[in-house]
């Protein structure tokens, strides 16, 4: 499996559930992302964009 490039978009802001507003990762996954393996960071980009999809309905 291909490892995933970071989603940040270089728009870091937290929101009160500490999840960016910039790539809409939670700050757990974004401490967590360098030493995930490829397998969860394909995870966490999945969580990104349920998260991304919730927020802009």
């Amino acid at each position: 499996m291909q490892d995933s490039a970071s989603p940040c978009t270089r728009n870091c802001c937290l929101n009160d559930q500490d999840i960016c507003l910039g790539c809409y990762r939670s700050l757990r996954e974004i401490l967590f992302w360098q030493s995930a393996s490829a397998e969860e960071k394909q995870m966490i980009l999945r969580n990104c964009a349920e998260r991304k999809q919730k927020s802009v309905k």
